[in-house]
């Protein structure tokens, strides 16, 4: 299917997209590995079109903190996940295609999902993946509602949009969530119903002055630490 959405001046609202989420072994996407994988594709009224599904052995133990969030043990990924290398070089090949026809795709905090896969494949000696477009509702959030009070999680943000998530922290249910958490932005602010393209592009200088407005922040207080606005891919290399 060639929707052509990267260069289709209609807003994306309009056109088909597709949603992507991981649940991994960790939170520092140059470590985490994947263990779990979801790929929706919607259409634009939100039916569900195609929906692709991955478990993977990613290669080293699951710590149990991760293990608790979303359910998936050292055992169980070896004794039922695919190779890590092969869900890898699927689900990069299926993003790619998407990516390919100017589909978006949504994806909640989009810089550690398409970080964590960056990863994993220089990890294993794989053809880099180029994501564009991509629609982050987290970003998006956070510019078009700056004095929102309070978190700022997927779980959250749900509520307060009325989107169902249930069986959160499974990679699907996060999935299919964040896409509709994306539509509901557009409908509130629709100033975000722009074309994927010009939205992307408009998501990278976002991403870093959101980043510079919080390490401000962190400066002020004394926090030592550094905020990375690189997005939707932190630059770096992937860390055993």
């Amino acid at each position: 299917m060639s929707t052509d959405g990267a260069t289709d001046q209609r807003p994306w609202t309009e056109l088909p997209r597709a949603t992507f989420d991981l649940e991994t072994t960790g939170p520092n996407p140059m470590t985490a590995r994947i263990v779990t994988a979801s790929l929706i594709l919607v259409a634009p009224d939100g039916e569900v079109l195609r929906h692709g599904e991955w478990l993977a052995d990613p290669g080293v133990p699951i710590p149990e903190e991760a293990a608790a969030v979303h359910g998936i043990t050292t055992e169980h990924a070896r004794e039922h996940g695919a190779p890590v290398r092969q869900v890898t070089y699927e689900l990069a090949s299926a993003l790619g295609g998407l990516f390919a026809d100017g589909v978006p795709v949504f994806a909640f905090n989009a810089s550690y999902d398409f970080t964590v896969l960056d990863r994993e494949l220089e990890r294993h000696e794989l053809p880099p993946l180029e994501p564009f477009p991509v629609v982050d509702p987290l970003v998006l959030n956070k510019q078009a509602d700056k004095y929102h009070k309070g978190k700022r999680t997927l779980g959250v943000l749900t509520e307060e949009y009325g989107v169902e998530l249930k069986d959160a922290h499974t990679s699907a249910a996060d999935c299919l969530a964040t896409e509709r958490l994306g539509a509901a932005m557009a409908r509130k602010f629709p100033q975000l119903a722009m074309p994927a393209g010009q939205l992307h592009e408009q998501q990278v200088q976002w991403a870093k002055e959101q980043a510079a407005d919080l390490q401000a922040y962190f400066d002020r207080i004394g926090k030592k630490t550094t905020v990375n606005g690189e997005w939707p891919v932190r630059p770096g290399r992937a860390e055993q």
